[in-house]
């Protein structure tokens, strides 16, 4: 029988054979060999997401030799690969204090230059709408500037030890097998892939929330006076679509819309899972399609282009020095060691039931549904003084790890279920990355573990290169 006979997709039925950790029940000996070194470095990040990439420029600027390497062509991560084209306010949740600036604003600047940005004032769903296209432009660019090497069409493969010491990481390139070396390293790979594969502690949270596929549109002016949601609402069964939770945003200067309405429950730390939550976002994202060509069909929609990457918000943590909480989150709670501020709601996109609830500082809260009357209530009593904003501490980027020259910056950081609904957006992430970057530098400098670097020292660095220190 034909592979494309059966109504099972072949590598769904293929899968049976692999185990639950994503690898095969049976084993085949790969022989011990030395790796070729193609390069030496000060810091090696794994993962080119904006947080990876601001991490490496942040270390850059202090003087450091940096390499990212990137499994995918370019740049970005959720922010370009996955058309994911919005980043959210740096002002506090009252919209009275800015709470950050640094590499993120950055890069919102050279955006701007180009008429790639678009903004909105005092929302808490988004401050800047940006052309991902010209954002992975940019980022080659500021890398560039900074001297920094990118691997691109790299894929990590596991750490490289000697005596008890993280020295280097083997890679898969176009020309095979090879090997980085670098005195430290920081994973931003959104999965905590260096971490877990160099001996780190990890954890998965009990009901991680699901991957979304985002898709650009064209002819999306032709539903302004269409109930759009309502139509996903009651129509979503008869195109085999679950319910959830659906937004966009215009591309700036052009007539594209970035739609963000699949919900993808599948997971994405194992290949298996990975490859599942690809095939199913891309099929949900037509099938969107031709549920509002066949019910708002004056709209006369076209499916413009689709993501790399499937968004992911979450599969596995890596247990840190400290584990933020939510309680810690929505009570504002400050640390002597903060090195990123966020005001994000907490956005808890539920994966036992439709839609998404929104919890503010403020006590306040929202179960938000497509098609449906928000649901307002409170998740605690109402008061006079409430936090604006909440903090990261840099404890909740130190693994609890044998290797003292290897840190977390992005998804994967420390924290629970609650906390992480807050501060995974990418804003928040991406100053964990500048954080990564400059403690490396500073571990570096002063010839200690991650763990014992001085923490006065990382916060003044951090102000002196233009992040908010509160």
């Amino acid at each position: 029988m034909s592979l494309f006979a059966s109504p099972i997709p072949w590598f769904w039925r293929e899968a049976a054979a692999w185990g639950d950790a994503g690898q095969m029940n049976d084993t085949i000996h790969e022989p011990a060999r030395d790796l070729p070194v193609i390069g030496d470095y000060d810091l090696c990040v794994i993962g080119g997401s904006c947080t990876g990439v601001f991490a490496a420029v942040r270390a850059a600027r202090l003087g450091l030799s940096v390499a990212i390497v990137e499994r995918m062509g370019s740049l970005g991560g959720v922010a370009t690969l996955s058309l994911v084209n919005v980043w959210h306010s740096p002002y506090d949740e009252v919209f009275q204090r800015r709470i950050f600036r640094g590499l993120t604003v950055e890069l919102i600047d050279r955006l701007r230059e180009r008429g790639a940005v678009r903004e909105r004032d005092r929302d808490p769903s988004w401050a800047w709408a940006f052309n991902s296209a010209e954002m992975q432009i940019d980022l080659d660019e500021l890398v560039a500037e900074h001297g920094i090497t990118s691997w691109l069409h790299v894929l990590f493969s596991g750490p490289l030890i000697e005596n008890d010491r993280l020295v280097g990481v083997a890679v898969e390139t176009k020309s095979g097998r090879e090997a980085i070396r670098a005195r430290f390293f920081i994973d931003a790979s959104g999965d905590g892939d260096l971490c877990t594969r160099a001996g780190a502690e990890t954890y998965r949270a009990s009901r991680h929330q699901p991957a979304t596929a985002c898709a650009l549109f064209g002819g999306w002016d032709g539903l302004r006076d269409t109930d759009w949601q309502g139509l996903l609402r009651q129509h979503g069964c008869e195109f085999g679509l679950p319910e959830g939770f659906a937004w966009g945003a215009m591309v700036p200067d052009s007539e594209a819309y970035m739609l963000a309405a699949t919900r993808v429950h599948e997971d994405c730390s194992t290949a298996t899972g990975f490859a599942r939550a690809e095939v199913e976002g891309r099929r949900q994202v037509r099938a969107i399609h031709d549920l509002l060509r066949k019910y708002a069909p004056a709209a006369r929609l076209s499916l413009l282009a689709l993501p790399a990457r499937i968004g992911i918000r979450e599969t596995r943590h890596v247990r840190c020095l400290h584990r933020l909480t939510g309680e810690e989150v929505l009570y504002g709670r400050r640390f002597s060691d903060a090195i990123a501020n966020g005001s994000y709601r907490v956005d808890i996109h539920h994966a036992d039931k439709p839609g998404i609830t929104f919890r503010y500082l403020n006590g306040s809260e929202v179960y938000a549904r497509p098609g449906y009357a928000d649901v307002c209530s409170r998740w605690r009593s109402a008061s006079d003084e409430n936090p604006t904003f909440y903090q990261i501490p840099y404890r909740s980027l130190v693994p609890v790890s044998p290797h003292g020259n290897l840190l977390a910056a992005g998804r994967f950081i420390d924290a629970d279920e609650q906390a992480h609904a807050a501060i995974r957006v990418m804003v928040n992430m991406n100053q964990t990355g500048e954080a990564a970057g400059a403690a490396a530098f500073l571990a570096l400098r002063d010839n200690v573990p991650a763990a014992q670097v001085d923490l006065e020292k990382l916060r003044s660095t951090l102000a002196e290169g233009g992040s908010i220190m509160i």
